[in-house]
Formats: structure tokens, C-alpha cells, sequence
């Protein structure tokens, strides 16, 4: 996605103004080798000894004492020492070993003691030279002009910096092709990428100096399958001489602020492993460009595959000039949670606006697009804005042309403290013909050859990839020490700042800020979250049917379905692109997307309809599993941009409906669970035939009309469901159970009759205020407005201010990339329209359809609270917000919903990023409205000095924000007519009817909290944690479709793979088969089963029980030996999350304890994700 000068599109460019008074940057701190870092150090020879023995000993006492000393000051400077994996292992670079303490103890006392490690460890966060609090708290964001280059300042430099090191300059070619923005990923594909890839391999073939990066797999694969065998040989023959770097090598470049950490693995996953299946490589270095701003958590999961060096581009421009002027644009991203510094990643931020060529060659953008030589007269690009245009170099040119651009190099290269330089030369969808291609290298080359033949210019340049650079780099920190007095460092690169926090939320230019994305097309971001939920599920089922079936028929099921199942996979990974889950592209891009996704939903639901059969089936049934029909799902979706729906199940006299519901959690799951029926006259039973306590309600319209109740009934009951297992419930009718019991209604309407529904009792609420409570709540509501007032929690008697309040904002420059609000958000609800309450013994409901000022309001809303008996659920509120932001009268509005409390938080809110972490949000008053508001893609909290905390879980990715004391709002919708000026070309005008589900949490600590608990990252709590599984992985409901006698059995009712529930703080991210279509072939050698785990960090102030029997991994050992109940676990071997680098101490992962393959024991700290590559193997059978 691109919208600067270049790519033949008109750009919203930042012209060249006055230059104010040069100001001269301080020289790159250099220091001789003598005095070079610790590596460089190790690698010189000792002196050879006296034979004297009086001098060896005299010799051997002052070197103990010189180690002792040494000891002594590293113990006092940095505490215990910790070793960190080594960045590139070599023989003159020893890689450290890890030795963290064990997160996993077989006795009590050892156990305890790990436990205290961890509280030990609560309120510290990692030690770093910078973080981006700090940059924010520091910038006064004034937005000043500073001249050629707009954002910074007038770059000078001495011309002496390059005397003792000369500038060595690597320039990389590049292409950036979004899979979808405003043409498909298909008509890109067609019109522009697969002409690129082409030109990549003519024109790279011409001359092995020429070099070239390539991001995006989803553009390779396709032009893959259309190549000729000799292109492919082609192709992979650069890749493998090094003149072709594959960056990233994902299936896309994804966006950091929507997408969450499962999506993002799994797009990885899917590229990398394509790519080393294809090719034969693994990719070493990430290329993020585009991203509209970026996560620590992206920084963490590429460390965790192997990586080591990262690029980003779109951050803030205050947050550049200030890292710039302090040359700490290099530095090694750090986990703010990583005290082990096993995290650290290097990374480049790239300086300026754009990654155009006009901004990448140096500070001068009007100097810089002279040398973009698609640019010159002949090609489809547009002229450069600032009106010199570039001219091809020729011998009466060169030294002019050379000399111009050397300067800007240099000029850039005082941003950076090493001397070696890099600069992209690309742009959106370039290289696209040979003529092109041909124009940038042979200019270029002349232009090198011009500056590498005068060696007084100190300057080396040169076609690299970013391979070339970082290990170019890498080379000159270990020779030269680019330390700073006083700074932290990392052992992963000496020389360098250590960086810990986040880059949202990002503005280009202008105090313009790009917090609209966060929530634009808010339909399709959850339909992500379904696919993506969907997905794991599949993949967890088609794990257990490969397990349990092996060689029998019934694996047939998964191999059949593994092509539909790649492509589940791939368009889940698809749609992580930057400008898929954000939003921002086209409308018919858009109807592509989603288009894609909505296929594979209905390819794994039917999948899953299947393995449900033959995992409550016998695996030795010889029949054909992927002709099984007896199940379908629970819900469907008739097409890729409507809500799904419940099926209605219509049971008869006598006959029943079997109800298998699957649980994805690894714990046991009691939830009161929902089916929509016909006939109010049923009665549940469980798999055993014993009858249960339901309940009935009636169905409620979203939306205000004459008819407020659907004619259908929501029957509800408690069920109870094995941790990634089956069980099966039946509904009838007839039976000699007691039927379920009728909720009672009552009702609210200012206006007219409410015609109550049979079989249940309807009276009037009365008095200005409602109360519906379960056994831990009381909540009040505002009856004549329909919304939530206060909650008491029973426990601690206290009563919280919640003050739900609807409103919007009006805008006028708002875009699907910019927030740009006119004002503040105004309330829309007014008194009257109807507010109706259902109470039954399970459930009970608040259904408000309140009046405003349109016909048609734009929303609806539910509250729930469950009455299960000691569960999680009993301990969440349920908000549900029917959103139809449609019609030309909502145009440049933008819906919230704002929650008003009495929690003194001073402004500060926490928000996850990508589902993985929390980050720490100020609001500030030196920046406006929309840049405090930030991504919430699923948990935002407040909380207060005494440890009251209010929690908001999210079932989709939206915007939130904490504008006032004690109050948290969150963007539901917006509907924009204008174009914000960042190349989309259009308003966001498709805005469908969707539902908004929000699990609201309070809660109280239990000890004190540190003193400087305001200025910490907050963890969730255990509870926290839970609440958020049962919203973002809820259970899989299906039913037969045919009604079935009362004698009809399964040959199971139940499936319970795990040999007992997990500690809640262990969640199983991913069980899979990588390859599903190869598992038969597989060599027993090599584990065809892979397992993601993740231990969850949790705030140990809070109930560690997590108000219910939690236990945790402290307390409880974990062996993956022990884990299946009927399944052996064999040929366990750590892996990487792309599971391609297979060796855990680069990797960062905790030093093992004995032999995983032999013992099954895995050690994760909290935090952490740890992948592993294993067998599954049934009992022993008879005959397969």
C-alpha cells in the first residue's frame, strides 16, 4: 500500500520549504579496536609465558585476581549473570548457553520456590536504555518544519567521519506488492507481480552484482504454479547464489495493530515452510515496510522463528527525528517482560516519510527522486513533484551526479552510528518491465563505478540485500565499539541502545493519525477472528482423526480435506495483509476477502461435521469417512457478508436431536450453552440419558418494529465438556423429563403495548431503575434509556459505576485510515423505546432498543449474566451491540460505546497487542483526541492505586481509548463518505449489520501492588485470562440433521483426549499436522505432528485461583508423555514457531532439563511460546 509521490498515482507530498539555520550533527562515536567490545576482545591471543615457574604463578595470581575483580564488578553492574543466545554462531563467536531458572518442578518444595521466582519477578520489567513511554513522555510534538527534509532538520556533516572506516553503502532493489488493495490479489497478480518476477530473474541474470529482496510468498506460490521449470531453476539458482534474498518470506507482510498472534504465526508458518519446501531456504531477515505502525509482539515471534534482524518503516515522525538525532535508530527490541534477555532482535528503523525512493536515498527528497530512474521520460511513473526530474548518467554527467548523491548517502548516514548504510531502491509494484529495470541498474552502475574508482571519496557502494547489510553491519560492531557511556546493551549486538515498547499509534505527517484502521470494516475483522478460531479447531480435530486412525480408513478423512485445508490456512493468512484485516482497501478487494474466507468457513465446518462423526465412531468402521453426513453445524452463514445463524432445531413427539458440542480449551469446560428451537415444549438430557435444568427464552428482533419477538425461543442448559474433547447432549419433545422452564419477561415502553409471547409471563417494569443479579452481581439499569448504570459485586459488597453510554462522532476528514473527529463524541440515546428483561434460572437478559433521534436506530444491545454455578461465565458480564451503521444519514459518523466508571486511573488504560501482551496507554493532552486512541484487538483494562480493575474482552479487533478519568470507550463502527488522502480513493460506505460481543470483568487484588504499579505494563489476571479463551475460542456446536429415536446411540457419546485438564495458565496455541498430505509417506524419523504451547504471563496481585480451581504451572508439573489420555507422545524435538530452526538454545527457548525426546518434560517461563515437533501413536490394535 502506497500513497506518496511514484507508482503513477498522485501522492500527498511533503514539499521542500525554507531551510532553517544548518544544524550540525555530532560526529559517529568511534573507537579504535584496542578498544573494542568483549568479542573482539576473546578473540586476541594470550601472551606467551615466562619459564620462570615464580612468574607463572606470580602470572596465574594476578590473572585470578584481575577474574575476580572482573567478576565482582559484572556481579554488582548486572546482578546474576544470564547468557544470551549469540546473534550469527561462528567459531570466533561462541554462542552462549542458556541457564534459566526451571518452570517446572516435580517436588513441592522446588515448586514453591519456582513460584516465588515468579512473584519475585512481578513489577519488574526489563532493563533498556529506551522505551517508548519515555520518547512519548519526552517529545513535545510541535510539528516543526525543518526544511529539505520536512520532519527532521538540515542534516551537515564535517567530511571527515569516513577517514578511519569508509562508508560502505548497500543498495537493495526491491518491489512492494500488496496481495489486495486497490485491485485484487488475483488482478495484481496478473497486471503487475508476475511481470515483476520475471524482470527479477531477466534482469538479475545479466550481471551477479546485481541484487534484488522479494517480501510476499502469496505472489510467489501463484507465479510459481505458472512457471516454466526453467524459470523456477532460474529463480532458485539467485536465491541460492545470494543475488535474491527472500525477506520475511510470510505469506504476506502483515499488519501489527489488528491481527493477533495466532493469525500471525500461521501466515509465517505458511510462507516459510512453502518457501523451504520449494526452494531449500529459510528466510534470516525481516522486510516491513508498510504496516501502519508496529507491535513488539511481531518483534518477539519473528526472534522466536530464528530471526535476528529486523527493518521497519511507518512510525511516528516526532518518534524518528527524536531517535535519529540521538543515532539510536539502530537498537535491539526488547520484551519488556524479558529480564533474561533472551528477546532481543536488532532492528533498523528507516528515517523518513516514505520508502519511495525520494525518501530513501537521503534527507532531501527533491535531490532524491533525481536518482528514481523510472521516473525519467518513457516510463508510466509521474515526474517528480519538486520539478527536477532524474536524466541518465552518462561520462560527461557522472561526476556531478555521483557527487550529488554521495552527499545525500553521507547525510544519511550521520543518522545511523556504524558506517555501513543502507538504502531500499523501490517503490509499490516497480521492476516491472526490463526496460525499467534495466534503467535503475545501469545508472547505478554507473554511478558506483564512478564513486568506487576515487578512493578519496572513502566511500564503497553497491547492489545488497539485506543480508548483505546486517552481516556487514554485525562485522564492523564487532570491530569497532559504537557503545554509548552508560548504556544497557545487548549481548545479542554490542554497540547498540536496548528498546522496549510499542510504535502506535502512528501519524505520517501533519499531527495526522492512523487510529481509523483499528475499526474500519469492523464486519470483516470478525469474520477473522471466526476463520481464525475455525481454523485451530480443524486443525486440532484433523490432529486427533490422524492419531487415532493412523492407518485405518477413517485418516482418510483429514488426507482427503488436506487441500482445503492449506487453503484455509491461506486465506486466513491472506487477509492478515496490511491492508486486508485493517480495512483499507477497494470494496470489491474487500468482497474478495471476504469472499475467500466465508469458502473456507463452510470448507472446515463440514470438515468438522466429519471428524466429529468419526471421532465418537469406531476408528475400525471400513467405510468412506468423507461421505459421513449425520452432523451439520449449529450455525451457518448463507453468504460471506451476512451475520451467521442459529439453526432452528424443530424436535417431534418421541424423536430427539443429538447436540455435540467441542471444546477447544484445554481445561473442562461448565458453560451454559444456547440452541434456538421452535417448540418452547422440550426437555434436555445428557449423553448418559439423565435429564438437566434448562431454561426458554423468547428471541428478541435487533431492530424496532411491530414485531418485537422472532416467533423462535433460545433453549438454554448447563453443559460440561472435557478439555479438547465431545460431548453429546439430546433436545426432545415428549419426553418424561421436566421441560425447560419459561423465563419471565418484563418490559419497558414508553410508546406502546408490548404483546407478550407464549408460554410466558409478561408484566411492566416500574420505577426509574431496574436491578438483575446472579450469584457474584447486582446490576442496575437506567430503565427509560435502557443502559447499564452500576455493578455490585456480592463478594466485596462494593458497588461500581459503570455509566454505559452510546454516542458518536462527527468527522469530516475521517478516512478508513485516519480518525480525524470534529469535536467530542455526543450521547445519541434518548428516553423511550423499549427495554425489555427476561429472568429465568441460567440466564438472564436486559435487551434495550432505545430511541434516538434517526427512525432507525443504529444499534441494539443485550446485557447477560449466567447463573452456571461456580464458573467462569458466572463471573462476566455479556454485552452484545447490534450495529447497523447503514444508510446515507449516518454518513461521517463514528459509533462508540464509552464506559463511565469510578476507577481513578488517571488516564492510563492497558491494551493487548495482537491477543499476546499488554501494553501500557497514556493519554496525553499535547496530542489530539485520535492519537490517544489505540488498537484493542482483544482485552483493554483500567485500573486504579488500590487495585480495582475493570476489564473490557473483545471478541474482534477494535479502536479504544481513555479520554477522562475512569472512563474506556470503544469504537464500534464508522461509515465515511471522503477519501483521507492516503491513496484508497474512497470513503468506507459498505458498512454491514454485525454484533459486537464484549465479556466486561471487575475485579479487586488480593496484595498490595508496587509502588510504581502506574508506571508498569499490568498483566491480565488468571481470570482475565480465562474469560478471554471463552470469548475468543468459543465452543463448536453441531447437530444432527435428521430427528433420531429415542433408542438411537453413537458408538460414543463422549471424547476426552487429554489425560486430565491443564494449568490455566498453559494454553495449547496450535496442535497440528504441518503436512497433512505427506503424513502417510513420512519417514518414521521424522515427527509429522507439530504442538505450539504458551505460557500465559498473569498478575499474581490477583486470585491465582482465578475465583475458581485454577491450578498453574508452578504448582503443577507438565510432560507431554502424560498428556494424552489413549495417544503416545514420541520423538519430541524443539522447534521454532515456523518450525524450521531446530535449535532451541538460538532460538532463546529455556535450557531443557534431561532429554525432552526421552523424558517428555518442557520448560516455558511465563510469557513464552514454544513450539515442538512430535508423534502421536494410538494404543496398540489389531489388524490395521
Amino acid at each position: 500500500m502506497h500513497f506518496f509521490t511514484g507508482g503513477g498515482r498522485p501522492g500527498a507530498l511533503l514539499p521542500t520549504t525554507a531551510k532553517p539555520k544548518p544544524h550540525h550533527h555530532r560526529a559517529k562515536v568511534l573507537s579504535s579496536p584496542a578498544s573494542s567490545s568483549s568479542s573482539s576482545s576473546r578473540r586476541r591471543g594470550l601472551h606467551p609465558a615466562s619459564s620462570s615457574s615464580s612468574s607463572s604463578r606470580r602470572a596465574l595470581y594476578l590473572a585470578a585476581a584481575f577474574f575476580l575483580l572482573l567478576f565482582l564488578f559484572a556481579f554488582l553492574r548486572l546482578g546474576l549473570p544470564t547468557s544470551r543466545s549469540s546473534a550469527r554462531p561462528s567459531p570466533t563467536r561462541p554462542r552462549a548457553r542458556l541457564t534459566r531458572r526451571p518452570a517446572f518442578r516435580r517436588d513441592s518444595a522446588a515448586a514453591e520456590a519456582a513460584a516465588a521466582a515468579v512473584a519475585a519477578r512481578a513489577g519488574r520489567e526489563a532493563p533498556v536504555d529506551i522505551t517508548t513511554r519515555d520518547l512519548y513522555d519526552r517529545i513535545q510534538f510541535q510539528d516543526v518544519d525543518g526544511g529539505a527534509w520536512k520532519q527532521g532538520w538540515e542534516v551537515a556533516y564535517e567530511g571527515h567521519e569516513w577517514d578511519a572506516e569508509k562508508l560502505k553503502v548497500f543498495v537493495a532493489p526491491h518491489s512492494h506488492n500488496d496481495p489486495g488493495w486497490i485491485h485484487t490479489v488475483e488482478e495484481y497478480y496478473q497486471r503487475q507481480s508476475r511481470h515483476i518476477l520475471d524482470t527479477i530473474i531477466e534482469s538479475l541474470s545479466k550481471d551477479p552484482r546485481r541484487k534484488f529482496i522479494w517480501e510476499e510468498m502469496s505472489y510467489l506460490e501463484r507465479w510459481w504454479r505458472d512457471a516454466p521449470k526453467k524459470k523456477q531453476e532460474d529463480f532458485a539458482k539467485l536465491v541460492r547464489n545470494g543475488q535474491l534474498e527472500i525477506v520475511s518470506g510470510g505469506w504476506v507482510m502483515n499488519d501489527e495493530a489488528n491481527s493477533h498472534y495466532f493469525a500471525i504465526i500461521e501466515q509465517m508458518m505458511e510462507g516459510n515452510m512453502w518457501l523451504n519446501d520449494t526452494i531449500g531456504v529459510v528466510p534470516k531477515n525481516s522486510w516491513s515496510i508498510d504496516p501502519f505502525g508496529y507491535s513488539s509482539t511481531m518483534a518477539y515471534l519473528l526472534r522466536r522463528m530464528g530471526f535476528h534482524n529486523m527493518l521497519i518503516q511507518r512510525t511516528h515522525y516526532e518518534l524518528k527525528k527524536e531517535l535519529a538525532m540521538k543515532q539510536n535508530l539502530e537498537y535491539l527490541w526488547r520484551q519488556n517482560w524479558d529480564i533474561e534477555e533472551t528477546t532481543d532482535i536488532f532492528v533498523h528503523m528507516m528515517p523518513f516519510y516514505s520508502y519511495d525512493i525520494p525518501h530513501t536515498c537521503g534527507p532531501e527528497p527533491a535531490i532524491c527522486c533525481q536518482f528514481d530512474f523510472a521516473r525519467m521520460r518513457g516510463f508510466s511513473y509521474e515526474s517528480c513533484p519538486w520539478r527536477f526530474d532524474p536524466v541518465e548518467t552518462d561520462s560527461n554527467n557522472v561526476q556531478e551526479r555521483a557527487t550529488k548523491l554521495l552527499d545525500q548517502y553521507r547525510k544519511k548516514s550521520t543518522l545511523y552510528r556504524t558506517n555501513t548504510l543502507l538504502i531500499p531502491l523501490g517503490d509499490d509494484f516497480r521492476y516491472v518491465n526490463t526496460e525499467e529495470a534495466e534503467a535503475q541498474f545501469r545508472n547505478y552502475e554507473k554511478l558506483f563505478d564512478y564513486i568506487n574508482s576515487n578512493p578519496h571519496l572513502n566511500a564503497e557502494i553497491q547492489f545488497g540485500t539485506l543480508e548483505d547489510y546486517f552481516s556487514t553491519l554485525r562485522d564492523e560492531a564487532e570491530k569497532i565499539n559504537y557503545s554509548r557511556p552508560g548504556e544497557v546493551g545487548s549481548v545479542e549486538l554490542q554497540g547498540f541502545p536496548t528498546l522496549s515498547g510499542d510504535f502506535f499509534t502512528y501519524a505520517d505527517r501533519n499531527q495526522d493519525y492512523w487510529s481509523g484502521y483499528y475499526v474500519s470494516r469492523p464486519f470483516f475483522k470478525a469474520v477473522d477472528r471466526v476463520l481464525e478460531q475455525t481454523l485451530r479447531a480443524s486443525e486440532i480435530l484433523s490432529s486427533f482423526v490422524l492419531g487415532y486412525c493412523q492407518r485405518f480408513q477413517c485418516a482418510k478423512l483429514s488426507i482427503s480435506f488436506s487441500h482445503k485445508l492449506t487453503a484455509a490456512r491461506r486465506n486466513l493468512a491472506l487477509f492478515q495483509h496490511h491492508d486486508g484485516v485493517t480495512g483499507t482497501a477497494k470494496d470489491h478487494v474487500v468482497v474478495d476477502y471476504g469472499t475467500r474466507m466465508h469458502t473456507s468457513l463452510q470448507d472446515l465446518q463440514l470438515f468438522m461435521s466429519r471428524a466429529v462423526e468419526v471421532l465418537l465412531g469406531d476408528v475400525h468402521d471400513r467405510s468412506d469417512p468423507t461421505i459421513l453426513s449425520h452432523f451439520e453445524p449449529e450455525q451457518e452463514r448463507s453468504k460471506f457478508d451476512v451475520q451467521p445463524v442459529h439453526r432452528v432445531l424443530k424436535p417431534q413427539e418421541g424423536k430427539t436431536h443429538s447436540v455435540v458440542l467441542f471444546n477447544p480449551l484445554e481445561q473442562t469446560r461448565n458453560e451454559i450453552v444456547m440452541i434456538v428451537v421452535s417448540n418452547p415444549d422440550v426437555s434436555v438430557l445428557n449423553s448418559t440419558g439423565s435429564c438437566l435444568k434448562s431454561q426458554i427464552s423468547p428471541e428478541w428482533q435487533y431492530v424496532s418494529g411491530e414485531k418485537i419477538f422472532t416467533g423462535r425461543h433460545r433453549l438454554y442448559w448447563r453443559a460440561s465438556i472435557p478439555a479438547l474433547g465431545l460431548e453429546t447432549y439430546y433436545v426432545a419433545a415428549g419426553q418424561d423429563c421436566e421441560k425447560a422452564t419459561p423465563a419471565v419477561v418484563k418490559t419497558f415502553t414508553a410508546s406502546q403495548e408490548f404483546p407478550c409471547p407464549e408460554p410466558y409471563h409478561c408484566s411492566n417494569l416500574e420505577g426509574e431503575t431496574m436491578e438483575m443479579k446472579n450469584s457474584y452481581h447486582t446490576l442496575s439499569f437506567d430503565v427509560s434509556h435502557g443502559l447499564l448504570r452500576t455493578v455490585t459485586r456480592h463478594k466485596h459488597g462494593e458497588q461500581t459505576v459503570i455509566g454505559e453510554e452510546i454516542a458518536m462522532y462527527s468527522s469530516r476528514g475521517s478516512g478508513a485510515y485516519l480518525f480525524k473527529p470534529i469535536g467530542e463524541a455526543h450521547p445519541i440515546v434518548k428516553e423511550g423505546g423499549y427495554f425489555i428483561l427476561t429472568e429465568g434460572p441460567l440466564v438472564q437478559e436486559a435487551h434495550s432498543l432505545p430511541k434516538t433521534e434517526w427512525d432507525k436506530s443504529p444499534l441494539s444491545h443485550s446485557t447477560r449474566i449466567y447463573s452456571c454455578g461456580d464458573s467462569t461465565q458466572d463471573m462476566l458480564i455479556e454485552k452484545e451491540y447490534h450495529v447497523e451503521l447503514v444508510g446515507r444519514v449516518f454518513d461521517d459518523r463514528e459509533l462508540i460505546v464509552r464506559y463511565k466508571t469510578g476507577i481513578d486511573n488517571q488516564r492510563v488504560f492497558y491494551s493487548d497487542l495482537n491477543g499476546f501482551q499488554m501494553s501500557r496507554r497514556q493519554t496525553y493532552d499535547k496530542i489530539p483526541l485520535q492519537g490517544n486512541y489505540y488498537p484493542m484487538p482483544s482485552l483493554a483494562f483500567l485500573q486504579d492505586s488500590l487495585g480495582n480493575r475493570f476489564s473490557v474482552h473483545s471478541k474482534q479487533s477494535l479502536g479504544a481509548a481513555s479520554l477522562q478519568n475512569g472512563w474506556m470507550e470503544i469504537m464500534l463502527d464508522r461509515r465515511l463518505v471522503r477519501d483521507d488522502g492516503r491513496g484508497l480513493g474512497q470513503g468506507v460506505l459498505d458498512n454491514r449489520p454485525m454484533n459486537v460481543i464484549f465479556h466486561l470483568l471487575m475485579e479487586s487484588n488480593m496484595s498490595a501492588l508496587p509502588k510504581s504499579h502506574s508506571l508498569l505494563t499490568l498483566q491480565p489476571s488468571i481470570l482475565s485470562h480465562r474469560v478471554g479463551a471463552h470469548l475468543n475460542y468459543p465452543m463448536h456446536a453441531f447437530v444432527s440433521k435428521n430427528l433420531l429415536s429415542k433408542s438411537f446411540k453413537l458408538h460414543q457419546q463422549t471424547f476426552s483426549p487429554l489425560a486430565t485438564s491443564l494449568p490455566c495458565d498453559l494454553h495449547i496455541v496450535n496442535l497440528k499436522v504441518p503436512q497433512p498430505l505427506k503424513f502417510p509417506h513420512a519417514e518414521a524419523a521424522e515427527p509429522r505432528f507439530a504442538m505450539l504451547l504458551q505460557r500465559r504471563g498473569w498478575d499474581a496481585s490477583y486470585c491465582k485461583k482465578g475465583g475458581l480451581q485454577c491450578t498453574s504451572i508452578g504448582e503443577e508439573p507438565v510432560n507431554l508423555f502424560d498428556m494424552f489420555k489413549d495417544l503416545s507422545v514420541l520423538n519430541v524435538k524443539a522447534t521454532s514457531l515456523n518450525l524450521l530452526n531446530d535449535d532451541p538454545e538460538m532460538l532463546g527457548y529455556l535450557e531443557q532439563i534431561g532429554d525432552v525426546a526421552q523424558e517428555g518434560n518442557v520448560l516455558i517461563s511465563p510469557m513464552e511460546i514454544q513450539a515442538y515437533k512430535l508423534d502421536l501413536q494410538p494404543p496398540s490394535s489389531p489388524e490395521e
